[in-house]
């Protein structure tokens, strides 16, 4: 039988290296350690140290960049576990030059420098330009919706917040009277009870007086749609919002990059408290104009002819107004663009229907808007039950087309025996908080050309489709690199500025990777 030598990898052994070693040419590692100590200018990051005469020394920020980046390209994002990276692993230790930053070091870095972070950004995209992995040709921008550092649990309109306020004191209250009712016979068994309870006020209390806070120092959140109304705002960090996604509602940002075509290079990366995305868009080319103005690389980047694409989700008649009036060469379809296609015109019958709930025929089936009797000289309308409807008001639609808009009562479709057939959602009529069903009617065919209707021409064109074919497959693989390779799944700081900052970061080591696989990079 043949034999062989022991080995034992859970072993310890004292080796003698060197650290540059080990940092290996073609390697992203190589890249990082040859970017931060050769090209950029760190200058940002040292202003706000003010040790100069007195007070410890303290970490390097090109140290505490390399571990920082090299940790998000390999999915790490606790800065406890990169603490212990720098203690154990050889090429934490390489970067760091065997310096082992304790994780609150770490952790402040990355939340205290934003400004600094946008600088580094832009200076790794200007070496990208310079090496020709920008194309120039065509962007796209999509944003990832993640989650924030915060419950959604403490998030509410002001009104809410304080019925949830005056709810807590209740509670309080009424575990103060059970705590003196039983104060007068109490025992010593009844002692780690009353100990239990007194923290459960204390808890309470706490709670109480932090939503208290809240409303004091701060004013309501409004939103920025049609009809401008407040939105909830979260008591643990009020500049993130509420959003929807395809695994429910959470509580984060939205995460917008715009992606160079030619190489996949993220351009512009902003973190915004929005759920909807039409809002972010204007903001997005306006800093992709400024940024491409500031580090020379076109002085009016969509003057050049450059193609900016995005989905429909930021379609709306005010985008569409900016990118005519701007003279920005966009395509941004709106949600009925393949409807129009006839290559999609089977799709439906071939794939069924897309998001379509399981177990809910009925759904299918609804009682359409036809059978309403609207009368447009009273501007009334009766429901197939008879009953009349509330008149919601005259808005234009996304269309451009003049609509009135009417709901049901709650009272009315609670106890309607047709509720089942005439709701998508018949249980929302059940609750205080819920709505009727809702219809609309258009009020003149007639109306006059919009800029969405100038849009639709352009995305329906052959050249169009063949534009916007190109949008999914330079956004999504960078978001799929950067939540899937990298790990990000929610953002672990509180505060635009700051879950910017975390945003760009990791975005900022996806653009290395390209530049260590793409470009010239010499020691």
């Amino acid at each position: 039988m043949a034999r062989f030598k022991h080995y034992d990898y859970n072993q310890m052994s004292m080796v003698v290296i060197n650290y540059l070693e080990q940092i290996q040419p073609g390697t992203f590692e190589f890249a990082l350690h040859y970017l931060i100590s050769e090209k950029l200018d760190l200058s940002a990051f040292h202003q706000p140290y003010k040790n100069d005469a007195e007070g410890r020394p303290a970490y390097d920020p090109a140290i505490l960049l390399k571990i920082i980046l090299f940790a998000y390209s390999k999915g790490i994002t606790s800065s406890r576990e990169i603490q212990w990276c720098c203690e154990t692993n050889i090429i934490f230790k390489a970067l760091s030059c065997d310096t082992v930053p304790h994780f609150t070091t770490i952790a402040h870095f990355i939340s205290s420098r934003g400004q600094a972070i946008e600088a580094l950004f832009e200076q790794v995209l200007l070496i990208c330009d310079q090496q020709g992995l920008l194309g120039h040709e065509l962007f796209a921008i999509d944003g990832c919706k993640m989650r924030s550092n915060a419950s959604k649990e403490w998030s509410g309109t002001f009104k809410e917040l304080e019925q949830k306020r005056q709810k807590l004191k209740r509670l309080i209250q009424h575990h103060l009277s059970e705590h003196q009712e039983k104060d007068t016979h109490e025992s010593e068994e009844a002692l780690e009870h009353d100990i239990r309870k007194a923290k459960t006020i204390q808890t309470l209390d706490a709670a109480a007086n932090k939503i208290g806070d809240f409303l004091k120092r701060s004013q309501p959140r409004m939103g920025k749609g049609k009809r401008s109304k407040e939105v909830k705002s979260n008591i643990t960090d009020p500049e993130s919002a509420k959003m929807t996604t395809s695994k429910g509602t959470i509580q984060g940002y939205n995460g917008v990059a715009a992606v160079d075509k030619k190489h996949q290079i993220v351009i512009d990366a902003q973190a915004f408290g929005e759920g909807q995305e039409h809002h972010t868009l204007q903001p997005v080319l306006e800093s992709i104009k400024a940024r491409y103005q500031r580090l020379g690389i076109n002085d009016n980047v969509y003057a050049s002819g450059i193609i900016a694409t995005a989905d429909t989700g930021f379609a709306n008649e005010a985008n569409m107004e900016y990118l005519h009036q701007n003279q920005i060469n966009g395509y941004i379809p709106d949600n009925q663009f393949r409807s129009r296609d006839p290559k999609f015109a089977h799709q439906k019958d071939k794939y069924g229907k897309r998001h379509q709930t399981p177990g809910n025929p009925k759904a299918k089936h609804l009682i359409p808007a036809s059978e309403f009797q609207f009368d447009p000289v009273t501007m009334t309308c009766r429901c197939p039950a008879g009953e009349q409807i509330s008149h919601r008001g005259i808005r234009t639609n996304e269309h451009g087309q003049l609509t009135a808009y009417f709901e049901g009562r709650l009272l009315q479709c609670r106890h309607c025996s047709k509720k089942a057939s005439c709701m998508k959602n018949p249980t929302s009529a059940d609750h205080r908080k819920g709505a009727g069903r809702q219809v609309s009617f258009a009020l003149n065919d007639q109306r006059a050309p919009t800029y969405t209707d100038w849009m639709k021409h352009r995305v329906d064109s052959p050249k169009g489709k063949q534009i916007y074919s190109h949008r999914m497959s330079v956004v999504e693989p960078v978001f799929g690199n950067i939540g899937t390779n990298k790990r990000l799944n929610r953002f672990s700081l509180r505060g635009k500025s700051k879950v910017q900052g975390q945003w760009q970061l990791y975005c900022l080591v996806h653009n290395v990777e390209k530049l260590a696989k793409y470009g010239q990079l010499s020691s």
